[in-house]
């Protein structure tokens, strides 16, 4: 388990990084005709939202996540107010892109807001998808763990769909480490936990859709960022590629759209299950933050 729990962590952002240079192209064709398959990191172009990062670095969302685990490093667990403060650190004079809910987040706070009422309007997935190092530090602890993904969600995003999205991956991902495999995880943990609720639907439209090529099935459900678009193309593509981690995460680049945040949800539940492929190691190995993950993965473990 020790190990597919670092394999998460690694692997999550190693995906981050694979989307970086076609982060947000809704166009999944020019996404193949212009840089081919994208399973290696690239360098983002001038013209899109992360212009000023390079190749190997991380989006917006990882940049969050890697904040996320140096926080529970220090901490040995998780406190919101130590993630709040390295937060705002991350952003004083943060030269990458802003998007709406961060930008909503850090108006409240200039307005006093605390840790536990300064989240966005936000239903961007992308609150969820930064939990892999909590999964990582509280596995031995699910009531902790689910407490802790939903408080760093709403930390940023106040929309109760994406903090239940964080709850739903929290306990995806802690069966996968115990052997469970993703396609049964998804559907247990959307049958026991959310049955009455929109991720117990979007976890049956994602799952009925596992015959699809992924692309198709992506643009169909919707390629935003929104929780209620991504949700399902996510579910979609774990049970489609649950054997096969590096095309699973290839597989949610290429359908475009934001990517980012699908692909690195999509990576951590595969690693939760299978560890790191020679794909995402070789990812991994890319990461311009290599040596300071694996640093931070020993503290933590």
């Amino acid at each position: 388990m020790k190990e597919n729990a670092q394999a998460m962590v690694m692997a999550s952002l190693a995906a981050d990084s694979l989307a970086l240079g076609v982060h947000w192209i809704y166009d999944a064709m020019k996404i193949k005709s212009d840089h081919g398959l994208v399973d290696h990191l690239l360098s983002p172009k001038q013209d899109s939202y992360h212009s000023t990062k390079k190749k190997g670095e991380f989006t917006h969302y990882g940049d969050q996540t890697l904040v996320l685990l140096e926080s529970v490093a220090a901490s040995g667990g998780f406190e919101l107010s130590d993630f709040f403060q390295r937060w705002q650190e991350l952003f004083k004079e943060y030269d990458g892109y802003h998007d709406m809910a961060t930008k909503g987040t850090l108006r409240k706070i200039g307005r006093g807001k605390s840790a536990n009422c300064c989240g966005s309007e936000s239903d961007d997935i992308a609150g969820a998808s930064r939990i892999a190092p909590l999964v990582l530090s509280l596995r031995e602890n699910p009531d902790q763990l689910v407490e802790a993904a939903r408080a760093q969600t709403m930390m940023t995003h106040q929309d109760m769909n994406t903090i239940d999205c964080a709850e739903f991956f929290s306990l995806v991902a802690l069966e996968c480490l115990k052997g469970t495999p993703p396609s049964q995880a998804v559907q247990d943990v959307g049958r026991e936990e959310f049955s009455d609720s929109p991720i117990g639907e979007w976890t049956r439209k994602g799952v009925d859709a596992r015959d699809e090529e992924s692309d198709a099935a992506v643009i169909r459900f919707g390629q935003s960022c929104h929780t209620s678009d991504a949700f399902p193309g996510i579910i979609q593509i774990i049970t489609k590629y649950e054997g096969d981690l590096g095309q699973g995460v290839v597989q949610a680049v290429m359908a475009g759209g934001d990517n980012a945040a699908r692909a690195s949800i999509t990576a951590m539940i595969l690693a939760a299950h299978q560890g790191l492929d020679s794909k995402t190691r070789e990812w991994f190995q890319g990461l311009a933050k290599k040596e300071t993950i694996t640093q931070l993965l020993d503290k933590v473990s």
